[in-house]
């Protein structure tokens, strides 16, 4: 079946050219027909030349790319995109690992699948669409995933109903899409957790601090941690592993401070040396002594659109700056900033800021990105979200 066409305004297709895979409406000069929310259709330059075709939606990005090349978007073109985001989880040692049964297998841009995120639990596929088209295409890449990795996923959730557009309900509903089954016990690293796939953020997991939260536990021995916005407890546990002599988790939220105390013993039952605290993370840092020399600031995006950015800077400022201020001498300060908006040299320059603030000695001893599972672009810098900086304070 044709398609609908696009036609872009002059010298719009540059962008294009660098296979950057987003086409906002500004550069659209007509659309030849009517398609529907979600519809692939076909773009061409102003000299009607065909460069690139992906689904259309109303909005700011107003195409996500899928190919830049005229190619049918059916069974075939899922399953090569599929398989070629598991060759690399297998390649980079992240597939089938028997110590680690949670990574993601698809991230959006990064495998050419704008709008996409997949996460594997154990048995378990969590899917997740982003835009109307990959709403739309849904079954035709479950059948195509469940194709590609067999018995390996038993079960294949859908929870989209916070993250697609409004255009595509009500059709959005969360649920089953292949399986059903209740066990929602993972494993990351040799340490186990429960996935609140029905009602938790994300996916139900942050499985982008795999990295950090295993360099975390190779400083935590012999240390008194703190680990701010805990949500499941990831950083909490292993810093508990990796020998720490008390752990401080603190979230806002109840059901956080249940995930993260049920996850807590899961691996470490009857441990008396955790404690876990539902308050708000400003007033616990305003309260709180210099007990700590282990710190995690691990926030929710501040900002999750343009004009949000200079009150996110601020949250970031104050937030590090306490932190950095009541650390004990010789404490280390993991912090983060999981805004896709906020530029990595915008967050460094406010913990910078913080801590001239406090007037203490800070030393950088490392700079912390996303894990390999989820890969950036090379054409789409933007893909490059999670910035994290480990610190030292005298």
């Amino acid at each position: 079946m044709p398609y609908n066409k696009i036609y872009l305004k002059p010298g719009k297709e540059e962008s294009l050219k660098r296979f950057h895979p987003w086409i906002f409406s500004g550069a659209i000069a007509r659309i030849d027909g009517k398609p529907d929310e979600g519809e692939v259709v076909e773009v061409y330059t102003s000299e009607k030349e065909f460069i690139a075709e992906g689904h259309f939606q109303t909005g700011s990005i107003t195409v996500r790319v899928l190919s830049f090349k005229q190619e049918p978007i059916d069974h075939e073109f899922w399953k090569r995109r599929l398989s070629a985001a598991y060759d690399v989880r297998k390649r980079i040692g992240l597939a089938a690992d028997p110590v680690n049964n949670t990574y993601r297998l698809v991230h959006g841009e990064g495998d050419h699948l704008s709008g996409l995120v997949i996460d594997v639990y154990a048995g378990t596929a969590v899917m997740q669409a982003h835009s109307v088209g990959m709403h739309i295409y849904r079954m035709a890449i479950v059948e195509a995933l469940s194709e590609i990795m067999g018995d390996q996923i038993e079960n294949i959730y859908y929870k989209s109903e916070t993250t697609v557009p409004f255009k595509a309900v009500p059709f959005s509903e969360d649920g089953f899409l292949k399986g059903g089954s209740t066990d929602n016990i993972a494993q990351e690293y040799g340490l186990k957790f429960h996935v609140d796939w029905l009602k938790g953020q994300k996916t139900g997991f942050f499985v982008d601090q795999r990295e950090n939260r295993a360099l975390l536990e190779r400083y935590s021995n012999g240390r008194s941690a703190l680990n701010m916005f805990c949500y499941t407890g990831g950083f909490s546990f292993y810093a508990m592993r990796g020998g720490a002599k008390l752990v401080h988790s603190v979230d806002s939220s109840a059901k956080a401070i249940e995930l993260t105390n049920n996850n807590v013993e899961l691996n470490f039952p009857g441990d008396e040396r955790h404690t876990a605290y539902a308050e708000d993370a400003f007033r616990y840092l305003d309260r709180m002594g210099d007990q700590y020399d282990l710190i995690v600031l691990d926030p929710p995006a501040f900002a999750k659109h343009r004009k949000a950015i200079r009150n996110a800077l601020q949250g970031y400022r104050r937030l590090n700056a306490k932190a950095i201020e009541k650390i004990k001498p010789g404490g280390i300060l993991f912090t983060f900033s999981c805004s896709q908006v906020v530029s990595k040299d915008d967050f460094r320059a406010a913990v910078f800021t913080a801590a001239a603030m406090s007037g203490r000695s800070v030393r950088i001893l490392h700079q912390l990105t996303q894990p390999a599972d989820h890969p950036v672009n090379i054409y789409h810098p933007e893909g490059e979200y999670l910035k994290g900086l480990v610190l030292y304070v005298e």
